[in-house]
């Protein structure tokens, strides 16, 4: 896997690089948020996850991240010494996948690599052409993060597209609840679960598929894909 992080101290980034190409990673390094730009075009130029520092030299971590976010669907783990939880909320809500706190234990961080990469490794439409879900006549394209259906492109919130693409990647499974709200809220708190089910009910509402996604009682939910 490609790899991009960006960093501006040279000693911490050469360590990382390092304990990073050993466990086989392709490693770029980016020094500041500039140069972390341009090495993601054109469309994250093959990166498979972007390891983000918050304090860069030339421009905020967070304004980085909300750049990149806006040109690529690419993972985003910010590692970062902010470890109160506004900066953690903030980071999320920006676009990031992942937060981590230096200090850090290299083993988990390559564990939540590992983690974002799973969760966005999209399927290919035959012939190498975009990555898309076709689920009959729902769209999902993972690179833009566009949905449609019968050809007509339905807005989602970003977390109803990722709670949609996480369901869409295994059609017919049953994910439970609690691992839907890990997966996509990053979260194990159980207040979540009223946030699930009206997000649950505002796809089925805007894909104006009802059918779509069906409840497992007392389980959680999995992706009818149409015509199954």
């Amino acid at each position: 896997m490609r790899l991009l992080l960006v960093e501006d101290d040279n000693h911490v980034a050469a360590a990382l690089s390092a304990v990073l190409a050993r466990h086989g990673f392709e490693v770029t390094h980016a020094r500041s948020g500039e140069e972390a730009l341009q090495a993601l075009v054109p469309e994250g130029a093959g990166f498979g996850v972007v390891l983000l520092d918050l304090g860069l030299p030339d421009q905020d971590g967070y304004e980085v991240c909300g750049k990149i976010r806006k040109r690529t669907a690419i993972p985003v783990i910010m590692v970062t010494a902010r470890a109160d939880v506004r900066s953690r909320i903030h980071g999320l809500n920006l676009g990031a996948d992942d937060y981590v706190v230096k200090p850090y234990d290299t083993g988990e961080l390559l564990a939540r690599i590992h983690a974002v990469s799973r969760r966005t490794v999209p399927e290919e439409t035959p012939g190498g052409g975009e990555s898309v879900l076709r689920l009959g006549p729902v769209h999902i394209e993972l690179p833009t993060r566009q949905v449609s259906v019968d050809g007509s492109v339905i807005q989602l919130t970003r977390k109803e597209f990722d709670l949609l693409a996480l369901l869409a990647q295994r059609p017919g499974v049953v994910f439970r609840r609690e691992q839907i709200i890990s997966e996509v809220w990053r979260t194990s708190w159980e207040g979540t679960g009223r946030t699930l089910e009206v997000h649950v009910a505002s796809l089925r509402a805007k894909l104006r598929m009802p059918a779509l996604i069906e409840t497992v009682r007392g389980v959680g939910y999995r992706l009818v894909a149409p015509g199954s």
